[in-house]
């Protein structure tokens, strides 16, 4: 018998890219107040559909691609260690709204993502990092970031969240049948 992703022919590429069974899970969540202000870490929020989370100051538009920001919960220890700490960068730090582990977030650009039981968010690209993350990191921290920095998406259901919700990737649609 042949592995599951040879020896057909739909695309192996595009049966890979829709495997992602693993559950990942929300682990922290962060207000910005005001601009330049520290972020607050919260248990729950409320993300508003095509805007962004209550209470956060950033007000982007409607229909954008960067309505809220996430970030791996497994880079923040990989961050540190490019700059040399022992224990994990502080999330708030690192400017993003969500935490999230056990998903592979860049795996998920164009894929939509479920958190807790009604948020639904469509992964539209990375949020790379800012000049102010030497500010922040100290020297090094631009550096420390690239391919680190998370992603971006646009909220296409909002609802409330939790930390310790499930994060799930959505069911990819299936595709049209094409005409014979």
């Amino acid at each position: 018998m042949p592995f599951p992703f040879f020896g057909d022919d739909k695309s192996t590429i595009a049966k890979l890219l829709s495997t992602l069974p693993q559950t990942g899970r929300l682990e922290w969540i962060g207000l910005r107040p005001a601009r330049r202000e520290p972020l607050l870490s919260v248990p729950e929020a409320t993300v508003e559909t095509d805007r962004h989370l209550a209470g956060d100051h950033a007000r982007p538009k409607a229909g954008g691609k960067r309505q809220i920001t996430l970030v791996q919960q497994e880079h923040l220890a990989a961050v540190a260690g490019y700059l040399g700490l022992e224990a994990p960068v502080d999330p708030g730090r690192l400017r993003r709204n969500l935490v999230v582990s056990g998903l592979n977030l860049l795996a998920l650009k164009n894929r939509q993502v479920l958190i807790g039981d009604t948020v639904v968010l469509e992964i539209t690209g990375e949020c790379h990092p800012c000049s102010r993350m030497e500010e922040e990191l100290g020297p090094g921290g631009y550096n420390a970031m690239r391919g680190h920095g998370g992603i971006t998406a646009r909220i296409v259901q909002g609802g409330l969240i939790r930390v310790g919700d499930a994060v799930r990737v959505a069911p990819m649609a299936a595709p049209a049948a094409k005409p014979e």
